[in-house]
């Protein structure tokens, strides 16, 4: 059996002009070649190191933070409403990045300012939303990352249980809970328990009662 479901893609999101991203680059400095090389090899193991330690540092943070919300950040939330606009910043007067035109696409929270969050989508892109336009009911999308393949939704949380279904990228579906790696979803004509680590919506790690 496969299940059917409606796919989710970019028709999902529909642009609003450039995003304004710039980058900056270091001026040229002019040194001697011999120092140069000695300066540039300790300045890179330097940059690893504090790149490391700066990972480190977000992760333990994203792991205990709470916003002011109370709620903990980062964490996963869906859209609420069928049409919500993302902004650059956190005001009305922000200029509108794009806009979702479909309620509950997974998202997560990785900021919190006032009633404004921050918020990640499957392709990593990042603006801001108000709060109100967001829902705690969890959802998911299965495998958004690859284009093609199907991904087997079994009976019961174990890879050898009966297969009820496979699922294709893209496919929305709302989540029950999430236990031992294993995750129950449902949608349009499916049901039942699929890998954790196929969906965007959840943390591979993560216990959703």
């Amino acid at each position: 059996m496969r299940g059917l479901a409606r796919r989710c893609s970019d028709h999902d999101r529909h642009p609003a002009g450039d995003a304004g991203r710039s980058h900056a680059r270091p001026a040229p400095t002019r040194i001697r070649r011999p120092l140069a090389r000695a300066l540039a090899a300790a300045g890179l193991c330097l940059l690893l190191l504090l790149q490391t330690f700066a990972g480190l540092g977000t992760a333990l943070a994203q792991s205990t933070t709470k916003g002011p919300s109370g709620f903990p950040v980062p964490r996963f939330v869906s859209l609420k409403s069928e049409r919500v606009n993302v902004r650059i910043g956190p005001t009305l007067e922000h200029r509108i990045g794009w806009t979702y035109v479909r309620a509950g696409l997974p998202v997560e929270i990785v900021q919190e300012f006032e009633n404004w969050r921050r918020i990640r989508d499957w392709q990593g892109e990042e603006g801001w939303v108000f709060h109100s336009l967001l829902s705690g009911r969890r959802t998911a999308l299965v495998t958004p990352w690859e284009q093609s393949g199907t991904t087997p939704l079994r009976a019961e949380p174990r890879s050898d249980a009966r297969l009820v279904a496979e699922l294709g990228p893209n496919v929305l579906a709302n989540v029950g809970s999430c236990r031992e790696g294993w995750c129950r979803i449902s949608g349009e004509k499916f049901a039942g328990w699929i890998d954790q680590t196929r969906l965007f919506g959840v943390y591979p790690d993560e216990t959703v009662e």
